[in-house]
């Protein structure tokens, strides 16, 4: 599906779920914060439409995507139990092999985390090429890929709630 529609931000076949009763958090790097900004509002839009109260979404700031892993265990460890959390990230390819390391480090992190806490934790990080690219899916031509770590995230709690804790899967 990707691949045909290049936008999944606009398929209507989501079938979103509702979601009064959960309590997300979202980390979102502050680094190429004109990209991470969008994707954050594009996130926080889906959220709040699909039922979430606004008491109940948690936002905060990191400095970079590198510090999304460590900022997400933080968040799932506070005293207000997340049910989710979302890493909100973009790392733009530069002239070293920088961004292969930093782009490794926060997809094997985020997605440890969420193994090690049993418990959704979302990646939302473009790696692209080139600022043009990462402004394509922040908004642009390839929609808000904010959206869609928002749809993921109330997705995984949907299972998680749903036909997982009342093992029919």
């Amino acid at each position: 599906m990707a691949e045909k529609n290049k936008n999944l931000s606009s398929e209507t076949s989501y079938n979103i779920p509702q979601a009064s009763q959960f309590k997300v958090g979202m980390l979102v790097s502050e680094w190429n914060h004109e990209v991470t900004d969008a994707l954050k509002e594009g996130a926080r839009k889906t959220l709040l439409d699909s039922g979430i109260h606004e008491a109940n979404l948690v936002i905060k700031r990191v400095p970079g995507s590198f510090e999304l892993p460590g900022a997400a265990v933080m968040m799932l460890e506070a005293d207000d139990k997340m049910d989710a959390v979302i890493c909100l990230g973009c790392v733009i390819q530069g002239e070293t092999r920088h961004f292969e390391f930093i782009s490794q480090a926060v997809a094997n992190g985020i997605m440890q985390v969420g193994i090690d806490y049993n418990t959704p934790v979302i990646f939302g990080v473009l790696t692209c090429d080139t600022m043009e690219q990462a402004l394509d899916r922040a908004g642009g031509k390839h929609g808000n890929k904010g959206v869609e770590a928002a749809v993921t995230c109330l997705k995984m709690l949907e299972l998680e709630r749903g036909p997982i804790k009342n093992g029919q899967i």
